[in-house]
């Protein structure tokens, strides 16, 4: 299949150049299969029926006759070596039947049918011709048929992918209008619990401060509800798997580790408290970098390695595979780094030191300035 694509890559007319050539080799190939000398006049009726296949993409009919007239006057020189196949008849007839119009293509039949039986020395003869005649017919028209077909098949293709595309758009466009709406209720429920809170604040400073205390405690809590709220779903928009649970944090990584058979996680240091976002562009980055591991480096084996330092976070993902696409930067490696910059921090990739497998090395910033054990 390889070789056809390649051949329909090629010029037509470095095609037909090349057809030519072996048309006119094949019928002269009799001349060199026996120790005698033919007379040279032979040869132009070879010729005759051989080289008008230059042209016949843009002559087809013409061609064919051409060829068709040509043919006799080998039997009329006569004393020549017999041709099992012309050749450039099949070619002829069979340009005729992919590239005519349905008229020329039944004005060639009677023509054909005429001329062989006015030419044909004997009835073998005659029958020989016609069944040469149909099977280049029929394998012309069997070409444009399957050319209609796969034409056919194709934009059949290319409208079920456009159907598909406004189907996922109009999932997006819902998708956002439900967001949005979320968000709106979101913001309008924290602001008001907020405004109401703010406006009992100053008199309750005045009379009764716990209350006041309280007010504060509460503003600053629903602020912080509806930021991580908000979060999420900006989160949603932004991912393109659309994932409507929690996002995840650095406790799921060993779960997410133990999914790969050939990667084990090793974690040093002193465990930090990190901001969200930095804990889900952790989890993420693992995520793809063992994706990279299972789907593009042929890894045996691979090491998840989470090292706390005094306000960082550095992940680690080896492998002894070739990495993404050879070690390219695939679109996984690029949402890596572009992960680790939204946090403030940074992302290499590449071989291994060794040049025996794959390495990405991220490091994330705290992001809080608390420390627990």
């Amino acid at each position: 299949m390889a070789l056809l694509d390649r051949l329909r890559a090629l010029p037509p007319p470095l095609v037909d150049l090349g057809l030519t050539v072996a048309v006119l080799a094949a019928q002269l190939a009799p001349f060199t299969s026996a120790d005698q000398a033919w007379p040279a006049a032979l040869l132009l009726p070879v010729l005759a029926a051989s080289l008008p296949v230059l042209l016949r993409r843009r002559f087809p009919v013409t061609v064919m006759l051409a060829v068709l007239i040509a043919i006799p006057f080998y039997d009329i020189i006569g004393d020549g070596p017999n041709q099992p196949i012309w050749y450039g008849w099949m070619v002829a007839v069979y340009t005729v039947a992919y590239r005519s119009p349905p008229v020329l293509r039944l004005a060639t039949i009677a023509v054909t049918a005429a001329g062989m039986l006015l030419v044909a020395g004997s009835l073998d003869t005659y029958v020989r011709g016609m069944a040469t005649w149909v099977a280049a017919y029929a394998l012309g028209r069997v070409a444009v048929l399957t050319r209609q077909q796969s034409l056919t098949l194709q934009e059949r293709a290319m409208r079920l992918e456009r159907e598909r595309e406004l189907a996922a758009e109009r999932a997006v466009q819902r998708e956002r209008a439900r967001i949005a709406r979320d968000m709106h209720d979101i913001l309008a429920h924290a602001v008001s619990l907020m405004v109401v809170q703010a406006e009992s604040g100053p008199l309750a400073v005045r009379t009764r401060p716990e209350r006041a205390e309280a007010a504060f405690e509460a503003i600053a809590a629903s602020g912080r509800d509806a930021m991580g709220q908000l979060r999420r779903m900006l989160g949603l928009l932004k991912d393109a798997k659309g994932e409507l649970g929690p996002q995840p944090t650095l406790d799921r990584i060993p779960e997410l580790v133990e999914r790969v058979s050939q990667a084990t996680l090793v974690e040093t240091g002193t465990r930090l408290e990190l901001s969200h976002d930095v804990e889900v562009a952790a989890y993420r980055i693992v995520q793809e970098s063992l994706t990279n591991v299972v789907k593009h480096s042929g890894a045996r084996s691979a090491e998840v390695r989470l090292v706390w330092e005094r306000d960082a976070l550095r992940v680690t993902v080896t492998d002894d595979g070739r990495g993404p696409l050879g070690g390219g930067g695939g679109q996984g490696l690029i949402g890596i780094r572009e992960r680790a910059a939204a946090c403030g921090g940074h992302a290499v990739f590449g071989p291994t030191p060794t040049g025996r497998g794959f390495q990405v090395m991220v490091w994330l910033p705290q992001g809080l300035a608390e420390v627990h054990g």
